[in-house]
């Protein structure tokens, strides 16, 4: 880690700032971004309060804040000579442990801290460029009820919100955005997050949050005068079992947490973007998450993982019946050698439902652990979380002992207080077998991949398994998500259908499943979604009769030096380059109107030789879905593409130097 000259200067002006407030505290301070373009001012008058500036213009005019313990209100007031602050300021290099957007980040921001003069509670903001965070810290002893959190926003006019709005705290959180006016959402309709508003004119600001560990993770409600409200879902008093995978709270307590009565709670993120394409690049929610945890993360391999389940293992044009059996998965241990691809996923039927320690009939672990070995292709076990929780330390140990190299833990569908903290206990326990983990069923990500990078991916989100029963996974959905969700982090989308419709043609077929949008529209999320574990999603008898496409998905790494935002916009389209080592990857995607964009490659080298080789649709797209060309070109940091893509089509390429 390394610091920078501005840095120094920095900490050393922030020992001069570092007073009481006294005569000195006014009826409001202010706490500006390094750049000066973004800041906030807090109210130091009535009701804790605070409001967000951008040199466009105000984006929040109060954001009223606070945490209801069994101990008292905090803060209960910012007056004078109850509260002293203290300034400082960030700027520095980090390198990640497994990089997402880039393998160097730069971190640079303006801090400031109000602390209660009778020592029992702190609130910490942060103004980075791109956005803003705050977050609560009490010293209050051992332990601690937290009966409820405020945080009341009230916008500058009436924005637009997308809105994944929710039925009840027992959800995937795989929800689609709808596009509505903040004043037509009621107190009764609430939403998951992250959530993305968008102002009549000027910045948009995404709000999420970050460090979330012994807490209940936190939601959206509506409010009055085109307001909205943080909610969360309470500790669960009593729980009902209705399956193998559902255990639904059937009564909160009347608090949110019961927790230790001195520590830090999760920063509550604004991601402010003034252009579309700052969404895309934004990384607070890791950089506001703690360090990594391990010790020695060098074991932890990001890839891409071969996937039984969404195609229904429809293998054909083989010897022996496709179906969950050991011949099938060392056909799939086979594909995934044979094309680079560093996992399989077992997923739901290796196992008796209900016990993880009792095999399917036909399933030979070791058999087929020992044959992946051979072919150093990693086994990614599926699991119920339920299940997992009842069996721990048996199922671990077993896992250990047959060499699993890592665990997909599904249906949790829950984030209050307890389920968070079994997120975090899995991550901790598996990173000690040194397996990788994969959250199914899941809330959003809130930094844990961070303090735990084995945790390379999970889902949240809408993905492509929809595609089995329902049309809801359409194009403009797909170019909406990376705007909002990913934001966030890594999303387990599970892309790579070859059976491609336009959505005249589409239907859902649960066991023999396609996509909407043309076959770039698919390769290209490759490259557009990030996800340091990736699902090659079809049947590898599909993929392997796309030799084409084979050669693309073979190729594309999971992880990246560099990101280039070229062209965005929220719900309509994205374009983007991404490098990793000596090539550059392109990948562009559309919502449901076709699209000419104009891309720009002078973020190649000059002096070298490249050669690219393209994938975009076909003449035909329009009609059949699969029809794509592939061309190869000779390129440099003069060129200029022209890229046309259909309805709901896509455009990607791998750009090589010559030779390589």
């Amino acid at each position: 880690m390394t610091y920078s000259p501005a840095f120094m200067a920095r900490m050393a002006l922030a020992m001069l700032l570092s007073v009481s407030l006294g005569s000195a505290f006014s009826q409001e301070l202010q706490l500006h971004s390094p750049s000066g373009d973004l800041w906030i001012k807090i109210i130091t008058q009535g009701d804790p309060a605070f409001s967000l500036h951008h040199r466009d213009g105000t984006i929040l005019k109060h954001c009223r804040i606070s945490l209801e313990t069994d101990r008292g209100r905090f803060p209960a007031s910012f007056h004078a000579g109850e509260v002293r602050y203290n300034r400082s300021a960030t700027d520095r290099i980090i390198m990640p442990e497994i990089p997402g957007k880039s393998s160097i980040i730069k971190e640079q921001f303006n801090e400031l801290q109000l602390a209660s003069a009778r020592k029992d509670w702190a609130i910490t903001f942060r103004l980075f460029d791109n956005g803003m965070a705050y977050r609560f810290e009490t010293f209050l002893g051992d332990s601690l009820f937290v009966k409820d959190e405020t945080m009341v926003l009230e916008f500058e006019g009436d924005p637009w919100v997308y809105f994944p709005e929710e039925k009840n705290f027992f959800s995937h959180n795989e929800r689609s955005y709808e596009y509505l006016k903040l004043s037509g959402i009621g107190a009764d309709r609430f939403c998951s997050l992250p959530v993305l508003f968008v102002p009549e004119q000027g910045a948009k600001v995404l709000l999420t949050e970050s460090d979330l560990s012994d807490y209940p993770g936190m939601w959206l409600s509506g409010a009055a005068d085109a307001a909205a409200e943080a909610v969360f879902p309470g500790y669960p008093a009593e729980t009902e079992q209705t399956s193998d995978r559902d255990l639904k709270v059937t009564r909160y307590a009347d608090h949110i947490a019961k927790t230790r009565g001195t520590r830090t709670f999760p920063w509550r993120v604004f991601v402010v973007a003034e252009k579309d394409a700052d969404l895309l690049t934004s990384q607070l929610v890791w950089l506001l998450a703690p360090p990594c945890a391990i010790d020695d993360p060098s074991w932890i391999r990001p890839g891409k993982a071969a996937w039984d389940w969404w195609n229904a293992l429809n293998l054909y044009g083989v010897e022996f019946f496709a179906g969950v059996n050991t011949e099938t998965y060392k056909y799939f241990i086979d594909f995934a050698a044979s094309h680079d691809i560093e996992y399989i996923i077992m997923d739901e039927g290796w196992y008796k439902l209900g016990n993880l320690l009792e095999l399917a009939p036909g399933i030979n672990m070791e058999e087929i652990l020992a044959y992946a070995r051979e072919r150093n292709v990693g086994v990614i076990l599926w699991v119920v979380w339920k299940t997992l929780e009842e069996q721990w330390e048996e199922a671990f140990e077993q896992f250990a002992r047959w060499g699993v190299a890592g665990l997909k833990v599904d249906f949790m569908q829950r984030d209050d207080q307890w389920m968070v903290n079994f997120y975090h206990r899995v991550a901790a326990e598996a990173a000690r077998h040194q397996m990788i983990v994969d959250f199914h069923g899941a809330y959003k990500p809130c930094g844990l991949r961070r303090t735990w990078p084995n945790v390379l991916t999970r889902e949240g989100v809408r993905g492509l398994e929809h595609s089995k029963w329902s049309d809801a996974i359409t194009t403009n959905h797909n170019v909406t998500i990376p705007f909002i969700r990913m934001v966030a982090g890594p999303m387990d989308y599970t892309p790579g259908a070859m059976l491609n419709a336009n959505p005249a043609q589409f239907h859902p077929v649960f066991n023999r499943p396609m996509s909407q949008g043309t076959r770039c529209h698919q390769l290209a999320m490759y490259v557009v979604y990030e996800s340091p574990l990736q699902m090659l999603a079809d049947s590898p008898s599909n993929y392997e009769r796309e030799k084409d496409c084979m050669d693309f998905l073979s190729a594309v790494p999971t992880v990246w030096d560099t990101t280039i935002i070229l062209s965005a916009a929220v719900a309509r389209h994205v374009a983007l380059a991404r490098k990793k080592g000596n090539e550059w990857y392109v990948g562009a995607m559309t919502g449901s109107g076709d699209l000419d964009l104009i891309l720009s490659l002078s973020f190649l080298e000059e002096g070298a030789s490249w050669t690219m080789f393209s994938y975009e649709d076909g003449p035909n797209a329009v009609n059949y879905a699969g029809d794509f060309l592939r061309k190869k070109h000779p390129v440099g940091p003069l060129t200029r593409l022209n890229v046309h893509m259909a309805p709901g089509g896509g455009w990607v390429a791998r750009i090589t130097k010559a030779g390589k």
